[in-house]
């Protein structure tokens, strides 16, 4: 597939000393986002959020040195989208459309507050017929903390939607051995590493460790989850608004993956998603909206 020439249009949307546009990998357009405290990548290709860093910290997102960067295919670490289903689907790309399409910018915006705003949206053109009456939207804030809302419209008339969406964030750690999950205690939880049918199991500890392959599916968790990091000493905040499904995922070195992850890395990332999947799919009537917000921030320890 031949990589998209740089579109010279999108210098509208730059601002001096915040937002600048670049050829990113694979030729692919990017752009550069720099306030007070902090900085972010993004790409236009799949809204694909690929650095967020505040200025006297490590990176807060994992990203695979192994990754591609082409069209029609996803983009490994930082925040893919997973939209509108989650998870495989027969004669489908995972994780649904929205990852591997390229998305168009709406706006950007600097806040007296330092903060800046842009405003991405999925043309509805490029999506499969059944789908394309979804207007979608992702709205990013970079300041200090890194907000997203991913944001869908059904505009049928007459057809209910059923989705799925989820921000498979990859975070950045030390060392995945020194690490710990807190908020999830008491909690059940779908074991996928288990097998694919996803055996039904209960949180019982105060912290999560991961030691394995870990791929678990938490069907009723509504609250914040943070990560601790002994190595980097931080401790990372997932805040989420209107998901009830949080996913924990780290291959480890016995997940059979594509080549664009080497097994190695899987200590220096964990993944804490956020969304409404699997037996938290929505249905959207015709004129409803479904917004789904997170937040990222971090302090040390």
């Amino acid at each position: 597939m031949p990589i998209p020439a740089f579109p010279e249009s999108l210098r509208k949307f730059e601002i001096s000393g915040h937002v600048n546009f670049a050829t990113g990998n694979g030729g692919l357009p990017k752009f550069n986002v720099t306030t007070r405290g902090s900085a972010a990548e993004i790409y236009l290709h799949g809204a694909h959020i690929t650095g967020f860093q505040k200025h006297d910290e490590p990176p807060l997102l994992f990203m695979s040195a192994q990754s591609h960067f082409a069209p029609g295919q996803p983009i490994r670490g930082g925040v893919p989208i997973c939209f509108p289903w989650f998870g495989p689907r027969e004669g489908e790309p995972a994780h649904g459309l929205a990852r591997i399409l390229a998305w168009e910018l709406a706006r950007t915006a600097a806040a007296k507050d330092g903060s800046v705003t842009v405003h991405l949206r999925l043309p509805q053109n490029s999506m499969k017929p059944e789908w394309s009456g979804l207007r979608t939207e992702f709205v990013v804030t970079i300041a200090d903390n890194l907000t997203m809302e991913l944001v869908a419209t059904n505009e049928t008339t007459g057809r209910s939607l059923e989705i799925e969406n989820c921000l498979h964030t990859y975070f950045y750690v030390g060392d995945i051995a020194r690490v710990s999950l807190a908020g999830l205690q008491d909690l059940p939880f779908d074991d996928f590493a288990a097998g694919a049918a996803g055996a039904r199991q209960l949180e019982k500890g105060p912290v999560l460790h991961i030691t394995k392959e870990t791929n678990r599916v938490y069907p009723h968790a509504t609250g914040p989850v943070e990560i601790r990091d002994e190595n980097l000493k931080r401790t990372i905040r997932v805040e989420k608004f209107n998901s009830h499904s949080t996913v924990v995922w780290n291959p480890w070195t016995t997940q059979k993956l594509p080549d664009d992850f080497d097994p190695a890395e899987h200590r220096q990332m964990v993944c804490v998603e956020s969304g409404n999947v699997k037996q938290n799919k929505l249905s959207l009537a015709p004129g409803q909206t479904a917004s789904l917000r997170v937040i990222l921030s971090s302090r040390a320890l």
